[in-house]
């Protein structure tokens, strides 16, 4: 009994460490192009003679259109490239989002209550608190409902910095960092769909839901094809898109019915492959180069491995990986240059640090750190919770500051909450906040996480 038990602990946490240290090699190889774009943008914007060029870039239509059927139109009104990046693109980043979502709930931190429970709880703390600050410092003012701006911690960033430390970072701490991040990502998808929708079209949602249980069904029934997940997807982004509610939404909910299993297990795989190519005696290998004709049963055996290579990796972490890429290197860097740039004419430094930018800055880095560590340490002290493996109460504070990193979710939100013509003069100052705000809370981070980290290299599993 004790021997199955370890061996299955093992198995847990082999593929917990797979899962962080392949977040980590996505998310913070991404981080690169992130602030490339970011900067790009703001050195465009800012630029004599190109202020206008880029404003009105955005403002041209797109379309993909057979006869009058527009797929990129809102209520018979076709897409600007702004609407198609955050409705459009956006909608595939939270398809991605949807997809790591599902994965940490079995194979991740997600899988175990009792370890997911402490940033569970962090990131509760990192959401609630710095919600009322930013409604404390907005209350009575134009601006306050743009209160949910500062609950996103970015993933791509916050993780970008504890990889700038390398080994030194325990590993506990990594997994809480990124377990925190994906709960904040479900955070702030909720946040989306209960207060971002409006003139809900009751058919259309009707419509979507019939289309969203036929894909989980596919799911149940482990249909393999993902143009089946990604054709009904289309459909239903359409209709979310056309119903009130925020597209975006459709991503997560599609991503939700992928299956998570494949249909062979590794051991048929193994098997599959080794019977067929054993039908290959080892003295006709000479003859098999470039410009051999297989034999029919030759290709036969070969599609047998085919087959099954294709049936041995699931559809969801086929996407996932196959995402990552679009995600990271075109989707991400794109939104941060179409909604990052920031004119910088009019800002002085006293402007950065009143208003809503004040608000935002004072909900990501005071908010951030004060909610997920004292949530932390209150679960920790009622042991709701354990203590990260090697860690302590300052690399705690460390991480917890690290969180206020909010950027890509918190541009989106503030795109979302300052979209009326009434409150646009409201959204250059909030996406300076969140810049301020954001690389306020990174260095911050980064030197406490300098002076509280162990100085050697620390192991990966104690």
């Amino acid at each position: 009994m004790f021997k199955f038990a370890t061996r299955k602990t093992i198995i847990l946490m082999s593929s917990i460490f797979y899962t962080i240290r392949k977040t980590l090699k996505d998310y913070t190889t991404g981080s690169n192009i992130l602030l490339v774009a970011t900067a790009l943008a703001l050195i465009i914007v800012n630029l004599p003679g190109c202020h206008d060029f880029y404003n009105g870039l955005w403002t041209h239509e797109i379309a993909l259109q057979v006869g009058s059927f527009n797929l990129f139109s809102h209520n018979g009104h076709a897409m600007s490239i702004i609407d198609f990046v955050n409705d459009a693109l956006m909608a595939i980043f939270f398809f991605s989002v949807g997809l790591e979502i599902k994965r940490e709930m079995i194979v991740g931190e997600l899988r175990s209550f009792r370890q997911a429970l402490l940033p569970i709880i962090g990131a509760c703390g990192g959401m609630i608190i710095p919600v009322c600050i930013y409604s404390l410092f907005a209350y009575g003012t134009d601006y306050q409902g743009g209160s949910a701006i500062p609950m996103a911690t970015d993933i791509a960033f916050s993780l970008g910095v504890l990889t700038m430390l390398g080994n030194r970072v325990p590993i506990s701490l990594k997994i809480f960092l990124t377990t925190l991040a994906v709960v904040d990502d479900i955070g702030g998808i909720l946040v989306i769909a209960i207060f971002y929708s409006s003139d809900i079209n009751l058919w259309m949602l009707l419509v979507a839901a019939g289309l969203l249980g036929l894909l989980a069904l596919g799911g149940k029934m482990q249909i393999q094809s993902k143009m089946f997940y990604f054709g009904i997807g289309i459909i239903v982004w359409f209709l979310f898109l056309n119903a009130g509610i925020h597209p975006t939404i459709a991503g997560v909910l599609v991503a939700l019915t992928v299956p998570a299993r494949p249909l062979f297990d590794p051991r048929k795989y193994i098997d599959t492959i080794r019977r067929n190519v054993g039908h290959f005696a080892k003295e006709d290998d000479d003859k098999l180069d470039s410009h051999t004709i297989l034999s029919p049963d030759q290709m036969s055996w070969l599609k047998e491995i085919e087959s099954a290579s294709d049936k041995v990796i699931s559809p969801l972490q086929e996407l996932e990986d196959s995402l990552h890429p679009l995600v990271n290197w075109i989707i991400i860097p794109l939104f941060a240059f179409a909604n990052a740039g920031i004119y910088l004419g009019d800002v002085t430094f006293a402007s950065m640090f009143e208003g809503v930018s004040l608000s935002i800055i004072g909900g990501l880095v005071l908010g951030k750190f004060i909610g997920i560590f004292t949530f932390s340490w209150a679960a920790i002290k009622l042991k709701l919770a354990p203590m990260p493996k090697m860690s302590n109460w300052k690399m705690m504070a460390s991480v917890s500051m690290v969180g206020g990193i909010g950027f890509t979710v918190s541009l989106f939100i503030a795109t979302l909450s300052f979209a009326n013509p009434e409150h646009l003069s409201f959204l250059n100052p909030a996406k300076l906040g969140i810049l301020v705000g954001s690389l306020i809370a990174g260095i911050l981070g980064y030197l406490m996480l300098r002076v509280t980290l162990p100085k050697e290299p620390v192991a990966d599993i104690d």
